[in-house]
């Protein structure tokens, strides 16, 4: 197994450039950066077959942890997907085309629209979701559960010291 990686080599050639520039931060948030990417192709690489993408799936399953009646505004699945609300839009138009969500004029303000998992969608939500944990899982299977839960903290206090991740307007 090799013992430098693509965060390595750009170190080491910015120390080449430029030796006094502290690249250290790169340590981890470029390797955060090559994780997220490396992660996000592989959920669409799962859920491909089931003709979803990475936003398609993080609608439904927002929509199905959401509870009953599995129903939520736009704007509270663009927080919690990180979408901007165009690409939320068709995200939304995608999913309702193929029956797996649908949306309705919200009864308490006639301003706002809510949109609802239909069943199919929950259905589908559900299968996917054992996909998405088994391929997690295989992801971190090199590290120990001591190891595991340790990063987990690391990265939730990260995530804690800084303000909430939400879309770009």
């Amino acid at each position: 197994m090799p013992t430098h990686d693509l965060i390595d080599r750009l170190r080491s050639e910015w120390k080449g450039e430029r030796p006094r520039l502290d690249t250290s931060s790169m340590e981890v948030v470029g390797r955060l950066l090559i994780l997220g990417e490396h992660l996000r192709r592989e959920a669409d690489e799962v859920l491909a077959p089931f003709g979803l993408g990475y936003s398609d799936f993080g609608v439904l399953a927002t929509l199905r942890r959401s509870g009953t009646p599995y129903e939520l505004r736009p704007a509270e699945l663009c927080r919690t997907v990180l979408l901007q609300s165009g690409s939320m839009t068709a995200c939304l138009d995608r999913l309702e085309g193929r029956g797996l969500v649908t949306r309705a004029p919200d009864p308490r303000d006639r301003r706002a629209r809510l949109v609802r998992l239909t069943d199919a969608g929950g259905d589908l939500v559900v299968e996917t979701l054992e996909l998405r944990l088994t391929a997690a899982e295989d992801f971190l299977a090199s590290m120990s559960a001591g190891d595991r839960n340790a990063l987990a903290s690391l990265l939730r206090q990260l995530v804690l010291e800084h303000r909430p991740l939400e879309p770009s307007p």
